[in-house]
């Protein structure tokens, strides 16, 4: 049974979901820009027989501690994984990255190539679609602040997550309902600290860095799940990282965008081969 976690590293207390196993080969799962630790709550039983599952909350989101504002960046994000996983004495771990986390996880999976068995990056790559930045920026930064009921908040994802646009509301409820708390007034507030947002920071803003230098250090087998929609990593980025890492190979969901859940039947019909369950 899924459970709420805690651990301190580099000065913040981070949140994560522990789904069981204890004694089995470690998978951690990373979550996206805006996004929290309970994305991967569907994901993360089809693996639990055979993996010890964690699901972690990226700083300033979801329970896990709000930072310094300037330091909402992916080197920082990437050196609390990396504390976090040595405070929980994983010595090695496979990493499943959607968007920001995909970069994450590819950023650590170079960094600490010994320690990582297998990585799946969902949705994202070393260079990310200028439009899907666009589109990301336009409606994360101008979010609103406040809500009046969950009904808004589930209008507000499927208005501006094309993976949600197609879903029930209900379904979409269930997944976003982990994004928003209560505030004092009744109202529903992000659980995200707003200096996240303004300015965009720790994800798609931030490409100054060279993601293909990491990423061509990477030595385990990888599988990158691409929305065959996505504006956020393109066909000929997909199979440039394939040249790049002749162990990587790529599966596309048909009719989704930026990002598949994991959940649909390619997606993870190729999770579920590629970690032998």
């Amino acid at each position: 049974m899924a459970s709420d976690r805690f651990v301190n590293a580099n000065g913040m207390r981070l949140h994560y979901i522990d789904y069981g196993n204890d004694g089995a080969p470690w998978v951690v799962c990373v979550h996206g820009l805006t996004a929290n630790a309970h994305n991967f709550d569907a994901l993360a039983p089809n693996l639990a027989a055979k993996y010890h599952v964690i699901s972690v909350d990226v700083r300033g989101r979801g329970d896990s501690n709000w930072g310094p504002p300037t330091e909402y960046l992916n080197q920082n994000y990437v050196t609390d994984l990396a504390k976090m996983l040595e405070e929980l004495g994983v010595a090695r771990a496979s990493l499943i990255g959607t968007s920001m986390g995909g970069v994450i996880s590819m950023m650590y999976a170079g960094g600490w190539t010994d320690r990582v068995d297998r990585l799946v990056i969902n949705d994202i790559g070393p260079e990310i679609d200028p439009a899907g930045m666009a589109r990301i920026a336009s409606y994360v930064g101008t979010a609103p602040e406040r809500f009046k009921d969950i009904g808004e908040v589930v209008k507000y994802y499927k208005e501006n997550y094309p993976a949600m646009a197609k879903l029930p509301d209900n379904v979409v409820a269930d997944q976003v309902k982990w994004s928003v708390k209560p505030g004092t007034d009744g109202a529903l507030l992000w659980k995200m600290d707003p200096n996240v947002r303004r300015p965009l920071r720790g994800g798609t803003a931030q490409q100054r860095f060279d993601l293909w230098v990491p990423y061509a250090r990477i030595a385990c087998p990888t599988l990158i799940v691409r929305g065959a929609d996505s504006d956020i990593l393109d066909r000929a980025t997909a199979s440039r990282m394939c040249k790049v890492l002749r162990h990587a190979k790529v599966v596309e969901v048909p009719g989704v965008g930026h990002a598949p859940s994991l959940t649909e039947v390619e997606s993870l019909g190729a999770i579920k081969e590629f970690f032998g369950v």
